[in-house]
């Protein structure tokens, strides 16, 4: 297995987390659930130009698109397939992050799979893909590749608003004691203009992206501990009581967190999808 990151130029890093290569052998469980965590990313597929997506209450349905994607961020989980995994670069994008590259809102591409083409241009998506496969023997020529991409798109340094800016900054220090009546305050913008920007650049309200945000917390302790107390997990993350935690994890994930536990892979938000046991528990 090659797992190979690096972060992006400083012009881009406000926006740009990483860049990312991955090559593995196939997985045993064929199916896997991808949880939220409130950010967008970009994924090229190099094994094969296919990007599947299967419905959670059905996998026999199954929609099938080209393989260079755009992932919008997500406040629901998605189920792909693991075969598509074993070669893939991409780009992780921080939240709100992809709105200065693609040419459409943030809220627009939320919670769906949007083809590189519908965004750029068949053109200009062939010309990344076939860039992509010719340097796809040196993972760094792939990320200089992306990186010249998104630095094209934008035509100059990327902005963010800065009332987005400073939201982002406040709801990751404190997602669930920041509210929206402390960032207006602060920005000088009504809370109506202030959503409706945050939106447009996030890809979801304030509300559901701290949610989301607080969700991620209580899954990196759930994904550290070999023992978890769930109760200190509920309270350490903000949630009112263990109940409204469980009805939260399983608003986002479809599984209980004693089941994320039983499923969960090395990675934080890749779980195993076992459609005769794991939707119901």
């Amino acid at each position: 297995m090659r797992f190979i990151q690096r972060p992006p130029v400083p012009v881009l890093a406000p926006f740009v987390r990483s860049y990312m290569f991955y090559e593995g052998d196939p997985r045993a469980h064929a199916l896997e659930r991808i949880l939220p965590n409130g950010a967008p990313q970009v994924i090229v597929n190099l094994a094969e130009d296919r990007t599947r997506l299967y419905d959670a209450e059905n996998v026999d349905r199954c929609e099938t698109m080209p393989g260079t994607v755009l992932c919008g961020a997500y406040t629901r989980f998605c189920v792909i397939d693991t075969v598509e995994q074993q070669r893939v670069v991409g780009i992780s994008f921080h939240a709100g992050g992809s709105y200065p590259f693609f040419r459409a809102p943030a809220s627009v591409v939320a919670n769906q799979h949007v083809t590189i083409e519908a965004l750029w241009g068949e053109r200009a998506a062939a010309r990344l893909r076939e860039r992509v496969l010719d340097a796809a023997g040196d993972p760094h020529a792939v990320f200089d590749v992306l990186e010249s991409a998104l630095l094209e798109s934008c035509g100059s340094a990327p902005e963010r608003h800065r009332c987005v800016a400073y939201a982002l900054n406040a709801f990751e220090r404190a997602p669930e004691t920041t509210s929206i009546a402390q960032v207006t305050a602060t920005i000088g913008l009504s809370p109506k203009r202030f959503i409706e920007r945050f939106k447009l650049e996030v890809g979801m309200t304030p509300k559901a992206y701290c949610r989301v945000r607080r969700f991620q917390r209580a899954l990196g302790a759930a994904h550290a501990g070999r023992q978890v107390d769930w109760s200190q997990v509920a309270t350490s993350c903000g949630y009112f009581d263990q109940a409204h935690f469980i009805h939260d994890f399983r608003a986002f994930s479809g599984i209980t967190p004693t089941l994320y536990r039983t499923l969960q892979t090395q990675y934080q938000n890749h779980v195993k999808f076992l459609q005769a046991n794991d939707s119901s528990l």
